[in-house]
């Protein structure tokens, strides 16, 4: 088995999700007393959202690769960052270490392919909804086109994940309000909506909506569970995504 390196913290609620999965999926797999070999640098989100306000993302580069590189020194074998908005700065941490980076995009785009589709609406912070580094991966590496809410509603996402759902409130009126903005991108052609960040899954699931949901924090930990027992795991937690 090799090392899970869980770059954390941004917020340590996702982290602890991510914690959870990959260990759930480990005994799964293996059974008994089997548990994931991780190690984690955990970041105070403090220091890393005075960057993002301040849009010094070079700084936060280098806070985030600086962290990658303590998970090499620690004995990880991959690198998972444990946040969908942080991997604006992801050649920053590849360029960092010789650890292999897995991008979290990636996991949201092999998961559409298995759901056959090919459009997907993107909820997430404002960066991922605006910029174009999470949209063009997922358009270039895998073929899927994705639409963003309009701009009313991408504020109220925003706003949610940063005032309410990173500080761990959980907010029934917050719920409906998703729920109203998922209508209203399945309404626009989304086939499944993407959950583009680690911490909405605390919010809504498959059981709150039909439409097929993309919960990056739990694609990407299943993942890095692929990458710490190999290939040949991949069927054996297949169930655990559908």
């Amino acid at each position: 088995m090799h090392t899970i390196g869980l770059l954390g913290g941004m917020s340590w609620d996702s982290s602890a999700t991510y914690y959870r999965i990959i260990n759930e999926e480990v005994r799964r797999a293996l059974g008994g007393h089997h548990c994931a070999k991780v190690v984690l640098v955990s970041l105070d989100f403090a220091e890393v959202r005075e960057l993002q306000l301040r849009g010094a993302w070079d700084e936060a580069g280098a806070l985030l690769a600086d962290g990658a590189v303590r998970l090499e020194a620690a004995g990880a074998d991959v690198v998972v960052l444990c946040t969908n908005l942080m991997h604006k700065v992801a050649p920053a941490i590849e360029a960092a270490t010789a650890l292999p980076l897995l991008h979290i995009a990636d996991a949201v785009g092999a998961r559409a392919r298995e759901l056959g589709a090919d459009r997907v609406g993107l909820l997430g912070a404002r960066w991922v909804m605006d910029d174009a580094f999470y949209r063009d991966r997922l358009r270039e590496q895998w073929g899927i086109d994705v639409i963003v809410p309009d701009d009313d509603d991408r504020v109220l996402v925003d706003r949610v994940i940063f005032d309410e759902l990173t500080t761990s409130r959980i907010e029934p009126e917050s719920k409906r309000a998703y729920l109203g903005v998922i209508d209203r991108l399945e309404s626009r052609g989304a086939q499944a909506i993407v959950l583009g960040c680690t911490e909405i899954g605390l919010l809504i699931g498959d059981a709150d909506t039909e439409m097929p949901l993309i919960d990056s924090a739990q694609v990407h930990a299943l993942a890095a569970v692929v990458a710490a027992l190999g290939v040949a795991t991949e069927r054996r937690l297949a169930g655990a995504e559908g």
